[in-house]
């Protein structure tokens, strides 16, 4: 494709906003807008999505839903989607955009018409967990636990607004009814027959990410060593230019900003072999990979842009 048209719907929103900022950098896309005073007219929306060849969601669920219903009855006129809200994460009519989470996934990616961009602890979460339980290392009905740390700029306008103003709580754990809307993607894509536990939490940083599994070596099958974890996680992201594996720091700390404004994915493998404990901790920018940065991957792969990459890597650049 020569000349990509996309259309962003819900543009002014923080994960719009960093995608039209990546975007605009691609000379081979061009953005498509709608004035601000036509933004909720039905009949412009319809029109502006019959001119593009993608259209990316940026907005609350329901009505991404009413987007993404919009551009299907276009028929053969209607553009490709990109779902970056949580409506369509585990719909099994969308293709989930996470294109390292397996070997093929960013061949499914590329030939999809509909595409749920992933949430940024998700994306976390299931690239430690996902190489485990497809090795059957991790059993499917493991009692997994994960707890997260994110930046306040995941936390939508009212939480970023708090800690721009009133600079909001140094630190609060935050989902503790359990029924965080990222769970569901999470055990789909993990692949858990056992709901996982998910406790995140957010500090007084404006963005950056860390999301850690614990484990006990001894209770997963053939009782594996944090060596053998470290293998298996190497061989699933080798060739991968934006996951990479890698040692953990020697003072045993890591910090949550370090891959602030890359689109990166750090995975490590902290082990004490003595008390067989393991923590398997995954490091990103939750508006890069996780959001902003990941939406961009799948519109190049869905549109078949060139990212300047290597073959595999340009899959999940």
């Amino acid at each position: 494709m020569a000349q990509a048209k996309v259309f962003i719907d819900g543009e002014s929103g923080t994960t719009g906003l960093g995608i039209r900022e990546r975007l605009t950098a691609i000379p081979s896309v061009t953005l498509k807008s709608l004035p601000s005073e036509r933004r909720r007219d039905p009949a412009a929306r319809r029109e502006i999505m019959e001119e593009v060849d993608l259209v990316v969601l940026c907005l609350p669920d329901d009505a991404a839903k009413d987007s993404s219903a919009m551009a299907a009855s276009l028929g053969n006129a209607a553009p490709k989607v990109l779902d970056a809200s949580t409506a369509h994460r585990v719909d099994p009519e969308w293709v989930y955009g996470f294109a390292e989470m397996t070997p093929d996934q960013h061949v499914r990616i590329a030939q999809a018409k509909n595409v749920a961009n992933p949430g940024c602890y998700p994306t976390g979460a299931i690239g430690l967990l996902r190489p485990l339980t497809d090795a059957g290392i991790l059993p499917k009905d493991f009692p997994v636990t994960i707890n997260a740390v994110s930046g306040y700029s995941g936390g939508g306008k009212s939480m970023i607004q708090d800690h721009d103003t009133t600079h909001g709580p140094a630190f609060e754990l935050y989902g503790l009814k359990l029924e965080h809307k990222h769970v569901p993607e999470t055990q789909l894509y993990g692949g858990l027959s056992r709901r996982p536990i998910f406790v995140p939490s957010v500090g007084h940083f404006r963005q950056g990410m860390l999301v850690s599994v614990p484990l006990h070596l001894d209770m997963l099958d053939g009782k594996p060593t944090g060596a053998d974890l470290l293998k298996l996680l190497e061989e699933r992201y080798a060739g991968c230019d934006l996951v990479r594996v890698v040692p953990p720091q020697t003072d045993g700390k890591l910090e949550p900003e370090a891959l602030n404004d890359t689109d990166r994915l750090e995975l490590t493998v902290h082990v004490n072999e003595k008390h067989r404990h393991a923590v398997l901790v995954a490091r990103l920018d939750n508006l890069g990979k996780g959001a902003s940065g990941a939406a961009v991957q799948n519109i190049a792969l869905m549109l078949g842009l060139h990212t300047g990459v290597g073959p595999r890597d340009a899959a999940h650049a």
